[in-house]
């Protein structure tokens, strides 16, 4: 056993050393996570995107492994990030004729949920006695990462902060938009309706939770990521 040992710990000294060890990591723990997540019947608490960010930590420090070696392989998968963002526009396609008929209360549901999400982080901030820099780091939560990080930068957030603070709120809208659409009395068999609130609340992650429940669901979660970011971008300025 004591031989055993140090053979393990030259070995994981070697892969550390390769690019590719951030990238096998994370597709390893998302099917490992996708598959718990089909076990247990898709209950939201199982969501895969924080179950593989869970095991990805967990393996980051049991291992001892700094962050930026973890990154510095699974760039590839950050990468893939903006051609898969692109790629929401042909779902999107296929709604055309619905979204013309539901531009206006489209129009009012992005404004009302943009609005609500920005002055919902700011209140409830300065409510619990949040300094200055969390309250404005907290601000865009709801919007899409690369988006939220510009703009917490711009009105003097910490990006740092703002990108935890996005993933928290993605994950958390996925695991709760279903179950709160229901005790509100929304009807979630209208996927539009789904969509499209979960995209404004949680952008990318709840767009992903969305392309679970159907195509429809995922497109106007799609449109609804987009928007908001733009939204967000331009509002949150002049809230300011």
């Amino acid at each position: 056993m004591n031989a055993v040992t140090p053979q393990l710990a030259e070995i994981w000294v070697y892969l550390a050393t390769t690019p590719l060890l951030g990238l096998t990591i994370t597709l390893l723990a998302y099917q490992l996570a996708q598959a718990l997540y089909s076990r247990l019947r898709g209950n939201p608490l199982a969501n895969p995107v924080a179950v593989a960010v869970l095991l990805i930590i967990g393996v980051l420090m049991l291992s001892n492994t700094p962050y930026q070696t973890y990154f510095d392989g699974a760039k590839f998968v950050h990468f893939l990030l903006g051609p898969a963002t692109v790629a929401l526009a042909v779902p999107l396609y296929g709604q055309l004729p619905r979204l013309k008929k539901m531009l206006t209360p489209l129009t009012l549901a992005l404004l009302t949920g943009s609005l609500c999400g920005i002055g919902s982080a700011l209140g409830i901030a300065w409510a619990l006695g949040a300094s200055k820099a969390t309250m404005l780091s907290l601000a865009p939560k709801s919007v899409t990462t690369p988006i939220a990080m510009g703009v917490a930068e711009k009105i003097g957030g910490l990006p740092s902060l703002t990108a935890v603070l996005v993933v928290m709120t993605g994950v958390i809208g996925a695991v709760m938009a279903r179950s709160l659409l229901r005790l509100l009395r929304i009807d979630d068999n209208d996927h539009a309706t789904f969509g499209f609130a979960v995209g404004v609340a949680a952008h990318g992650i709840g767009t992903a939770r969305a392309f679970q429940l159907s195509e429809t669901a995922g497109a106007f979660a799609a449109l609804a990521m987009g928007l908001n970011g733009v939204a967000t971008a331009l509002l949150l300025p002049l809230i300011l």
